[in-house]
């Protein structure tokens, strides 16, 4: 069996692979057994990975050097490529209000910890892996190790002081909602703005409105500033497929596709509205007329990526209307200035001979989106690792600060996925793939990284200084939420829903928001931590990097 003990225990490159998966696969094995509702998730590979390297498993520098900075840079360019869409729009009314709220998060805490280190109490190394750790915030940590390791400064008691409050880290803000959600809920008054705004709102209207009688569907688009697409028109007891061209008459009804806000300009434009709810998810639209097919169509076609809706003409070309579109889960209203993207499901109204032609030219081949785009996986990745590498210099700074391995790539991601279909860059990957490439990344980061720590573990929690690292941490965990969440609720008019997943986001806690959801009704928990969550992480590894380089300039 000497066979068998080398492979595991002499360092090599195979060595490296096996004790990684296995790490990996007896964390996540962990990670799906649930105490009272709530489990620690990916967190376990961490911990496996500590008592991997407290009992003595050593793994080759460079291989666990490759691993950890591979691991850390798969995860956070998937996760900036999955929230980049949503990411721009998010800083509109309603984002930037839950943006602050969140900056106040982070800033609170920060200043936590550097209180400590002023004071004395604890070196700055230590602290940046407490603040790390209390925030679970792992790529800060990767930033701040990085400076460190620049500045030739030792970097081995952040990891471990972060090994220490991670835990209380991942449950600490379950427990301040807890304690806090009683009083919050009784002093909520949500009054919350841009809530949904972009989503795709059917309603419809009788025509009584005399300024408009006589006139053409495409004049009408120019006397009022509401967003909206006329999908159908009932005249004399008929269904008709309007176009531009079609002559609106007194009486008639309209079928249009809007945004909530636009709906009592519209009513007071058009004359009436038809109170009938056309929102529901139970309505039959192929059953409102036989002569008309309502079907959506999955664009598959990379050519006509970050294409405007407008430019394919299909309503003159094929006489089909598009009345919406559907991204992420969202509905949004079809309009001609709209960049399409693959992976949209776009609504066509028309006759089924016309649909089948329109679905042809988008695509509409499921298997075609089985295969992620792994071009604009490297290209963004190699990207993002140039975007990290740029020094920038700050006033003040004797050394440029940088993105890092961990800002970089979030950066690249959140850009390629926002305004990568502008060039025509196809940035789609199916919910499923995108998972497994974070969670791949994550888990190989957390092993790494928790064999990196693990050495000195044991010897450094039975120190007195231990005990210091925990209680600060949680003060640095529950502080900011309770204070937060009491601004966002009582004085900012947030929902108690937006406000757990604002501050589930403005802390990196997917564990938090598992709980939240569990115990919420509705979406709005999740919205509000992908509203929050890029820009959070982003500020977190900046400040990580400015605060070292400060500290030891």
């Amino acid at each position: 069996m000497n066979w068998l003990q080398e492979t595991l225990f002499v360092p090599s490159a195979v060595q490296a692979v096996i004790i990684i998966c296995l790490i990996c696969a007896l964390g996540l094995s962990l990670g799906k057994f649930k105490v009272r509702g709530i489990s620690l998730g990916v967190t376990y590979v961490f911990f496996i990975g500590i008592l991997a390297g407290a009992v003595g498993l050593r793994l080759d520098p460079d291989m666990l050097g490759y691993a950890e900075s591979f691991g850390l840079i798969l995860f956070v360019y998937t996760l900036g490529l999955q929230v980049g869409p949503g990411f721009v729009s998010t800083f509109r009314k309603g984002g930037a209000e839950l943006n602050g709220l969140a900056v106040g998060v982070v800033l609170s805490g920060t200043v936590m910890a550097l209180a400590g280190v002023w004071a004395g109490w604890i070196p700055l190394p230590d602290m940046m892996g407490i603040l790390s750790g209390a925030t679970t915030n792992t790529p800060a940590l990767g930033a701040a190790q990085q400076t460190l390791k620049q500045l030739g400064q030792p970097a081995s008691g952040a990891a471990l002081s972060c090994a220490v409050t991670y835990p209380l880290g991942m449950v600490g803000v379950i427990l301040a909602l807890i304690l806090m959600k009683g009083w919050l809920l009784r002093h909520e008054t949500p009054r919350e703005a841009g809530e949904k705004e972009d989503e795709a709102f059917i309603a419809s209207f009788v025509v009584c409105n005399p300024a408009i009688f006589h006139q053409t569907i495409g004049q009408t688009a120019t006397l009022d500033h509401s967003r909206y697409v006329v999908s159908r028109l009932w005249r004399n007891g008929k269904v008709i497929l309007p176009t531009a061209d079609t002559v609106l008459e007194e009486g008639d009804s309209v079928l249009v596709i809007t945004v909530a806000r636009y709906v009592n300009a519209l009513t007071v434009f058009f004359g009436r509205r038809d109170e009938k709810d056309w929102n529901k998810s139970n309505i039959d639209w192929n059953a409102i007329d036989s002569n008309l097919v309502s079907q959506r169509i999955l664009i598959t076609r990379p050519d006509i990526n970050g294409r405007h809706l407008g430019s394919l003409h299909l309503r003159n070309r094929y006489g089909v209307n598009v009345s919406r579109v559907q991204r992420s889960g969202i509905q949004l209203v079809a309009t001609p200035d709209l960049t399409l993207r693959v992976g949209d499901r776009v609504t066509v109204v028309g006759e089924a001979q016309s649909i089948e032609q329109v679905a042809k030219e988008l695509g509409n081949a499921v298997r075609h989106l089985d295969e992620p785009n792994m071009v604009t996986i490297f290209i963004g990745i190699v990207l993002g690792l140039l975007l990290g590498s740029v020094p920038l210099l700050l006033p003040g700074m004797s050394y440029p600060v940088r993105l890092g391995l961990a800002g970089g790539p979030i950066v690249m991601g959140i850009l390629i996925g926002a305004f990568g279909p502008r060039f025509h860059m196809v940035a789609y990957t199916t919910t499923s793939a995108n998972l497994m490439l974070r969670s791949l990344g994550l888990s190989m980061y957390l092993a790494c990284l928790g064999l990196d720590a693990g050495s000195d573990f044991v010897a450094t929690v039975m120190q007195p200084a231990a005990l210091l690292w925990i209680g600060f941490g949680f003060a640095i965990t529950l502080v900011p939420v309770m204070l937060m969440s009491v601004v966002a609720v009582k004085w900012d008019h947030k929902s108690f829903a937006t406000t757990a997943g604002m501050l589930c986001g403005a802390m990196a806690n997917p564990i938090a928001l598992n709980y939240v959801n569990d115990t919420l009704p509705g979406d709005k928990a999740s919205v509000a931590y992908a509203t929050v969550y890029p820009l959070c992480m982003f500020l977190r590894v900046i400040i990580a990097q400015v605060i070292v380089m400060l500290w030891f300039a």
